[in-house]
């Protein structure tokens, strides 16, 4: 017999629905297509410089593990973003792929039945339909790419794309975000450093080709031709880096790309020192940074849910409704006030 030299630590191996059969169960409607196209325009202008009014927003849960809570997110947000849509371009938070720094739940796609079971050929096709049903009710939506795979799944529902900074350095994820539709934001480095973040724009804005998969879920190679619609997240690192002088050096850098307005500030992580209660106060300092003229600004991202801090998931244990089962978020009240406030002191600094 001949010795088993693959497969040695592999106990199965599932084929997975393809992605032209998930789609075909959950279709994006004209409208639904109009929403997204008409959102990835628009980041699109403000990267460009050709609209330097609004700011970008991406709002909501860390991550999605309950459909209803994030359907009821949506709905509170819809008019809130319609009402402040002069002034800023709100997309919706919704991840479903959380990368761990060692082991936990990896995000919806991966263990939907939050028990361990990791059912992905029931994750997949839940988080297009989540994202469909978003898309349907007029909310634009935004994801971290995190699995390669992924996109064929969900890319055509998303108006705008996260590389995270664990993933930064990965050749793949380069190439992935080389051929992905969207605008896509690349944050620094975890020890706060930017030139990783700015050697991945580069290499995404180039040709490249490499191993993927076709819509009918077939091993392929890919062929790119480079992603114009890139630009930095300042996330903070070792400390905070959302001052006047760290957006400053962002700035610069990203101007010598080509690209306008490139700067995102991320007001968790790093940025709020992991305290969840201080994003507002970066939240106010950056787009105070906008208001007084600093232009390279295009936008910031909050981490929100429907009530504020987080609870940890244990396997078998009843979780609290609309609380955030990974990183700690504002809750709703408070970020509708500052999408407010914020739109308000834009719409006088305009004036």
């Amino acid at each position: 017999m001949t010795p088993k030299t693959e497969n040695c630590h592999v106990h199965a191996v599932d084929p997975l629905v393809s992605p032209e059969e998930v789609k075909g169960l959950f279709p994006l409607s004209d409208a639904g297509a109009e929403r997204v196209l008409q959102t990835r325009h628009a980041i699109r202008d403000i990267l460009e410089g050709r609209d330097a009014r609004r700011l970008v927003i991406i709002v909501g849960p860390c991550s999605i593990h309950d459909a209803q809570a994030a359907y009821e997110y949506a709905e509170r947000l819809k008019p809130v973003a319609d009402a402040v849509q002069r002034e800023l371009v709100v997309v919706m938070r919704t991840y479903f792929e959380k990368p761990r720094t060692t082991v936990g739940w990896k995000g919806l796609i991966n263990d939907p039945d939050l028990d361990g079971s990791c059912d992905i050929a029931r994750g997949l096709p839940l988080a297009r339909q989540i994202l469909l049903r978003i898309a349907e009710m007029g909310v634009a939506c935004s994801v971290e790419m995190l699995d390669p795979v992924t996109p064929q799944y969900l890319a055509d529902l998303v108006s705008w794309a996260a590389i995270g900074t664990r993933t930064i350095e990965s050749q793949t994820h380069r190439e992935m975000a080389s051929g992905l539709s969207m605008p896509v934001g690349f944050k620094n480095g975890t020890d706060g450093r930017l030139d990783i973040a700015l050697n991945a724009i580069v290499s995404a804005s180039q040709p490249h080709r490499f191993l993927g998969i076709n819509r009918h879920g077939q091993t392929a190679m890919i062929s790119t031709t480079g992603n114009p619609d890139r630009h930095l997240v300042l996330r903070g690192g070792k400390g905070p880096n959302y001052s006047a002088a760290d957006v400053a050096e962002a700035a610069t850098a990203m101007q010598r790309q080509g690209i306008e307005r490139g700067v995102m500030v991320d007001c968790s992580h790093g940025n709020s020192n992991k305290d969840y209660r201080r994003q507002a106060a970066v939240y106010r300092d950056v787009v105070g940074q906008f208001a007084a003229g600093q232009q390279a600004i295009m936008g910031l991202m909050l981490e929100s849910n429907l009530h504020p801090g987080n609870q940890s998931w244990k396997q078998g244990v009843p979780l609290a409704y609309g609380v955030s089962i990974t990183d700690a978020c504002i809750g709703w009240d408070e970020t509708e006030e500052l999408l407010r406030e914020s739109a308000e002191l834009l719409a006088r600094t305009h004036e």
